[in-house]
């Protein structure tokens, strides 16, 4: 990423990192099993999970729609918008990784880094694989370029 965060981003990222966390403590979502029953569309469902990401898409759909008035975000120096703008078969072979590795875990990075602390081995060797799946990502297959 490219752009400074001013002196104001920093308690602002710092409080949305706690926010964040507590919210996903609150609702349970750092809990691998409570996810895995939101996935289990067939057996036992618990449906708690769409509140959670319903709430997350309304409320950043508000801010970027507010964004759009700004000319300067109030944190940074610029606005950092996609600038890959296409869906190609990186995107969907990334995309389906990910949801297959969130399914069989019931994890995905945030939750993962908020029971951290927990010192859970599984969660641990989770962050560890995370770690490695990445940099085997970046060398064998290379960053993202942007469209020109």
């Amino acid at each position: 990423m490219t752009g400074k965060m001013s002196r104001a981003g920093i308690p602002v990222a710092f409080v949305s990192g706690v926010l964040f966390g507590l919210g996903l403590l609150i609702s349970g979502m750092n809990n691998p099993a409570k996810v895995r029953a939101f996935l289990d569309l067939f057996g036992n469902w618990r449906p708690e999970l769409i509140a959670v990401m319903g709430s997350a898409v309304v409320i950043f759909a508000l801010a970027f729609q507010l964004s759009k008035k700004r000319r300067q975000p109030l944190c940074a120096d610029a606005f950092h918008e996609p600038t890959l703008k296409k869906t190609d078969a990186r995107l969907l072979t990334g995309a389906v990784m990910f949801g297959v590795g969130w399914g069989l875990v019931g994890l995905c990075p945030g939750p993962a880094l908020v029971n951290i602390l927990n010192l859970n081995p599984d969660v641990l060797l989770f962050i560890a694989a995370l770690l490695v799946g990445n940099r085997l990502a970046h060398y064998l297959v290379g960053p993202v370029k942007a469209a020109k």
